[in-house]
């Protein structure tokens, strides 16, 4: 365990550092402590040799380590209200009467996007927990219209989609066969069921069947896929961290391209609010990613921010209770 003095000076040099990355020397923590710089210099001496700090090679002050920041998680982090102003944006949006639920949690992940600089991200419920219920179809135009999607938790997703020379007619009729054919049917496995048990058929009932099929198929494809939602990857290139290193970016960002590394994100199925530092992200050693649960009576998911190490722990904590306490209002 960690004395009161060297909880003091490692709870110092985290927060320092997360407001200015440059490294943090003893003369600053001996005016702030009312101690001497030897005294100072031998407790960070003692943090260093215990794993809770870094020297670099430039500057003789010193930088949280991976394990410093972990430990100022775990134990020193002070809990944070949100403060008005960040309070006040993300209200907008949850008073927003005319957003659907995932709009809402896509628009508020973009704001604390805006206000913190670091990347969000919303890991929609596995497509195959919502069961497909019906789908329908409204006429916009003579060539447009718009699908609905309806599953057995309520979930609803619409999309806008365009046919030519195709009758009003022969689109009730396919959309008839398909609620026949496969209402129950786990979303993410409608795409599969539509190419084996709709397609053979389809010729017997429509004559537009090629441009139909095809139609309905990219609604259910692109309804499956949506489930990632990624917002302000390009903040990365705004942290000095990143900005100054080509490889370091690129690595990242493959990585946030990388379906199987987002959906690990969501792995976990504990509800309460999880830090992953450094190596424990799986992205970067020099990334952390905080996230939670959510859980409503038609959706469930994931949402995350991701940042650099150095990222405002308490600040980014307070937005994700303060995100899953209105979600699931």
């Amino acid at each position: 365990m960690l004395t009161e003095r060297q909880n003091k000076i490692l709870k110092l040099i985290v927060e320092r550092y997360i407001k200015d990355p440059t490294p943090v020397g003893s003369k600053t923590l001996s005016k702030i402590l009312k101690c001497s710089s030897a005294t100072i210099r031998n407790e960070m001496a003692e943090l260093e040799e215990a794993g809770f700090l870094e020297k670099t090679h430039t500057s003789s002050g010193r930088v949280p380590s991976e394990s410093g920041y972990r430990y100022y998680v775990d134990h020193l982090m002070d809990k944070k209200k949100m403060n008005a102003e960040d309070m006040l944006k993300l209200q907008i949006v949850f008073r927003n009467q005319q957003l659907a639920l995932s709009d809402v949690i896509t628009k508020s992940l973009q704001v604390i996007s805006d206000m913190t600089n670091y990347t969000t991200v919303v890991l929609g419920s596995t497509s195959h927990d919502n069961l497909l219920k019906l789908i329908e179809v409204v006429p916009i135009d003579e060539v447009s219209m718009t699908v609905i999607i309806v599953t057995d938790r309520g979930h609803v997703e619409h999309k806008n989609i365009r046919l030519q020379d195709v009758s009003l007619e022969e689109v009730k009729k396919t959309v008839s066969l398909i609620n026949n054919l496969i209402s129950g049917t786990p979303i993410d496995e409608v795409s599969v069921k539509l190419e084996y048990e709709i397609k053979p058929i389809i010729g017997n009932y429509v004559r537009q069947h090629e441009q139909l099929y095809n139609a309905f198929y990219h609604v259910f494809n692109d309804f499956t896929n949506q489930e990632v939602n990624i917002m302000g990857r390009n903040k990365f290139l705004e942290q000095p961290e990143f900005s100054s290193n080509i490889e370091k970016i690129k690595t990242v960002f493959n990585k946030l391209e990388n379906q199987e590394v987002l959906r690990s994100i969501e792995e976990d199925n504990d509800n309460n609010i999880k830090v992953y530092i450094g190596n424990e992200s799986n992205i970067d050693s020099d990334v952390t990613v905080i996230k939670t649960r959510f859980k409503t009576g038609s959706e469930e998911g994931t949402i995350a921010i991701i940042g650099p190490k150095r990222m405002e722990y308490d600040r980014v904590v307070s937005m994700l209770e303060y995100m899953k306490e209105n979600i699931e209002r």
